[in-house]
């Protein structure tokens, strides 16, 4: 039987990777779901859905349960993904990389049972929401890892100080994102949540403006930071409906329906921000590390003998 070459199963691996992204994604999209129906719940047991693994479908167990379905299918990509990364890939770093994304799958859910079997205690399930867009976090980055973009040689230079900045940014996106799983949970009010927005979007902003004033119309930062900066226009557009919607439902404006789907798409949005933002830092550290390599490369003795 003929081998696979490696760059067909390079490909494969990459766009496995993706798999498992998008399907994490849609369990964020889930979770957001069960909270924003308040079908925590709906199902009192764990890790069964009353004493079965396919209770009737109806109400709150709907969301609920379908989350937990979700969340079944993810651990399961999970796993094939680090034994795939263990087998196949020659990097050490990135074998690590996938077997911190299983144990990160397997604490995720022991945190879900926790919610269900302790009545949703507030620090577990900001947990829960916390380790969430981590994990997502580092599928994302397993993805840019394993993609041919990683592969090829970067840009010789990036703007003085963007990967610091754009380091600086990721991590204040996810504070916003913990508070606003306090928020949505009832721990928190809605001040700590605005103020760690404007922060956080005046560093995205920043850096947005900062890859594409300083670098060429067809740079591959420069292009990412612009699809950045558009998710942060709409994931701030979000935000300022969700907040609105939420004053006016009680005066039945706006339909329940209508602002759980606001919430959970500014929820959902905001972890497309802080995946992104991180695949920029990546870019822009991984741009610096090649331009100091060249740096070194040309003044060694060996170089200017050359």
């Amino acid at each position: 039987m003929e081998r696979k070459s490696p760059g067909l199963s390079s490909r494969a691996l990459h766009r496995f990777v993706l798999l498992t992204a998008g399907t994490t994604f849609l369990l964020i999209i889930a979770g957001g779901l069960v909270v924003g129906f308040e079908a925590g719940l709906a199902v009192p047991d764990w890790p069964l859905s009353f004493g079965t693994w396919m209770p009737p479908m109806v109400g709150g167990v709907f969301y609920e349960h379908g989350h937990r379905m979700i969340a079944g299918a993810v651990g399961v990509l999970t796993t094939v993904l680090a034994v795939w990364l263990g087998w196949r890939d020659p990097r050490r770093w990135l074998k690590r990389l996938g077997m911190a994304a299983w144990v990160a799958v397997v604490v995720q859910a022991i945190l879900g049972g926790l919610t269900v079997l302790y009545l949703l205690p507030i620090p577990v399930l900001i947990a829960h929401a916390g380790l969430a867009q981590i994990f997502f976090c580092l599928l994302l980055s397993l993805a840019l890892f394993t993609s041919p973009a990683w592969e090829r040689k970067p840009e010789e230079s990036i703007p003085s100080g963007l990967q610091s900045l754009a380091a600086t940014a990721t991590a204040a996106l996810f504070l916003q994102l913990l508070l606003g799983a306090a928020l949505r949970h009832k721990a928190l009010g809605v001040m700590p949540h605005v103020i760690g927005a404007v922060v956080a979007a005046c560093l995205v902003g920043l850096v947005c403006y900062q890859a594409v004033t300083g670098l060429p119309e067809r740079d591959a930062l420069r292009k990412t930071a612009r699809w950045v900066g558009g998710i942060l226009a709409l994931q701030l557009a979000l935000g300022v409906f969700s907040y609105f919607a939420r004053l006016t439902a009680a005066a039945a404006f706006f339909s329940q329906t209508t602002v759980v789907i606001v919430t959970t798409a500014h929820v959902a949005t905001g972890a497309l921000l802080l995946g992104s933002n991180l695949i920029l830092t990546l870019l822009a550290y991984r741009r610096l590390a090649a331009s100091s390599k060249l740096g070194s490369l040309a003044g060694s003795p060996q170089r200017t003998l050359a």
